[in-house]
């Protein structure tokens, strides 16, 4: 962690939500005058999309099928690491970007499957925000939750993230079921060992809970909407979380733990303003007087 230059770290899965989550932190960062840098976990990957296909081509034919873009191994974690460390101690780093279609490849002039180029962060952030599959790891080579400041986990319920992703990747990227049904095959093993215990090293968690039935998310016709959810937010520490001000703020919420609260789906975005707004403003006040 560090005062001078804080780092928020966003982690979930595919499909999971965090694009979303970081919506709520650019419109609260525009609200308080926050300067931001912003990093993807995609730039952290290992390969581009040719070399992730032979590499995967590879260890299938060594029966090796629990390799995945989720894997520790398919991703360049010592890297984020040593960005995470050099902001903290610097307010300095660098960062690419991974193409991931046309649009984008349009806009970077890198054709999609590939890398930009990295590139210095611009000077004078108050923060450095993360967004991604592997922010808060903690292994026996890299330990990412020592250097974030704010580590937060979105984490849906598991049919619901497969109904997410589903539904993301044949609207966006023109998969089909049976593809993105074999890439959530492939990607179990890892889900299991890498993306789960990272959810224990979090801070705060959103763990949305559809109240419809998902009960085979590879033939929903639709993604259930918030008002078809709840959302339950667990603080690891609750210590200094006014609970009865956001029971209070946010009409049909209430404690189901001493540290935790469930409130409806469609509040999700106010209980983010809500608690992130003066968690941020304390990290700024305290980077500022450090």
């Amino acid at each position: 962690m560090s005062k001078k230059h804080p780092i928020i770290s966003v982690t979930g899965s595919s499909g999971a939500g965090t694009s979303t989550v970081k919506t709520t932190f650019d419109q609260i960062f525009r609200r308080e005058n926050v300067t931001s840098v912003s990093i993807e976990g995609d730039a952290f990957h290992r390969f581009n999309r040719v070399d992730m296909k032979a590499e995967l081509d590879k260890r299938y034919n060594a029966d090796d099928r629990g390799f995945s873009h989720f894997s520790y191994e398919a991703n360049e974690l010592a890297e984020l690491e040593r960005v995470f460390r050099e902001y903290g101690e610097t307010g300095q780093g660098k960062t690419r970007t991974y193409v991931h279609d046309d649009i984008e490849a349009e806009k970077h002039g890198v054709a999609p499957g590939n890398f930009t180029e990295w590139a210095a962060f611009k000077d004078g952030s108050d923060l450095l925000f993360y967004e991604g599959l592997h922010g808060a790891v903690k292994n026996d080579d890299v330990n990412l939750p020592k250097y974030a400041d704010m580590k937060i986990g979105v984490v849906p319920v598991i049919n619901l993230e497969w109904i997410q992703k589903i539904h993301r990747d044949k609207a966006m990227r023109g998969y089909t079921t049976e593809a993105v049904t074999d890439v959530i095959l492939r990607r179990m093993d890892a889900y299991v060992r890498c993306i789960t215990p990272q959810f224990t090293q979090t801070d705060i968690n959103f763990q949305r809970v559809p109240v419809v039935d998902t009960s085979n998310p590879f033939i929903s016709r639709s993604i259930p909407t918030p008002d078809e959810s709840l959302v339950v937010i667990r603080f690891a520490n609750p210590r200094g979380i006014d609970f009865p001000y956001l029971t209070n703020m946010i009409d049909g919420s209430w404690m189901s733990r001493a540290n935790s609260i469930v409130i409806p789906g469609g509040k999700m975005d106010l209980a983010m303003q809500l608690i992130f707004t003066p968690l941020i403003s304390r990290l700024i006040t305290d980077s500022k007087r450090a």
